[in-house]
């Protein structure tokens, strides 16, 4: 949203009036969301059901606290997205608000690599991994591993595998240095990358701030990457080449 053209006094208003909106709307939403959504998909979790929870209701949740929001989302680059193929996916990380955007509207099955920090999260944390998310200890390198290795079967017949690969959010807007655990999985597997941009999120929820305000998003698909005549020695050349792509079309946004 442009403030640019609001007197001081407008500007004021605005701001209270979002500070309300966003802790006595916008906080308790996605509270009940979370709590009647995440409690629905573990039970269907537990039933047998993990990829048809994840699939059919974490879009869910996600849209509706985009809606809650007052963000919009707009998707590009579909043409790049080939339903039957799974795909290790990385994407840059600026705004809490990005994992709204990626479960809202990347329309493919897929299983998150999720810090372990998130599962104490309640409900949240149960139900993610309830649906087979993957949740790793950055702290353990060896245990992180063992964990993205025995989730190797689940990604198969389409079902792909997202990474954040700075590790964490962008706090000043920089692209920051990929780790390489979605790049050796991807060629192990011998499955494509598939860099993902998300735009503008960081204006809507800045990194390390509750200063929520209604924005567009944009979540664009580029070209994936092919990896199956990459062996362990490509590991780095790969995720420069990923994160260049992603640099490029972050910087044609500016």
């Amino acid at each position: 949203m442009d403030f640019s053209s609001f007197s001081k006094r407008d500007y004021s208003l605005l701001r209270f009036t979002l500070i309300v909106y966003r802790w006595l709307f916008v906080a308790p939403f996605l509270t009940l969301t979370t709590f009647l959504i995440g409690t629905l998909i573990t039970i269907l979790s537990l039933l047998g059901m993990p990829d048809f929870a994840s699939r059919t209701f974490g879009p869910l949740w996600a849209r509706l606290n985009i809606g809650a929001s007052l963000m919009s989302v707009k998707v590009e680059g579909l043409h790049n997205l080939d339903a039957k193929t799974s795909y290790v996916i990385v994407a840059n990380h600026q705004s809490l608000v990005d994992i709204y955007v990626v479960y809202g509207y990347l329309p493919k099955d897929f299983k998150w690599v999720m810090k372990k920090e998130l599962r104490s999260i309640p409900i949240l944390g149960i139900a993610c991994e309830a649906m087979g998310h993957i949740i790793v200890d950055r702290s353990n390198t060896e245990a992180a591993l063992d964990t993205i290795n025995a989730a190797r079967e689940r990604i198969t017949d389409g079902m792909s595998v997202v990474f954040f690969p700075e590790g964490t959010r962008s706090r000043l807007g920089d692209l920051k240095t990929f780790k390489k655990g979605a790049f050796r999985l991807a060629i192990e597997l011998e499955l494509p990358i598939l860099p993902v941009v998300i735009h503008g999120t960081d204006k809507i929820l800045p990194s390390d701030s509750t200063d929520l305000v209604p924005g567009k998003a944009t979540l664009e698909i580029l070209p994936p990457i092919e990896t199956a005549s990459l062996g362990e020695h490509d590991i780095s050349a790969l995720s420069s080449q990923a994160r260049r792509a992603i640099q490029k079309s972050l910087d044609q946004a500016v």
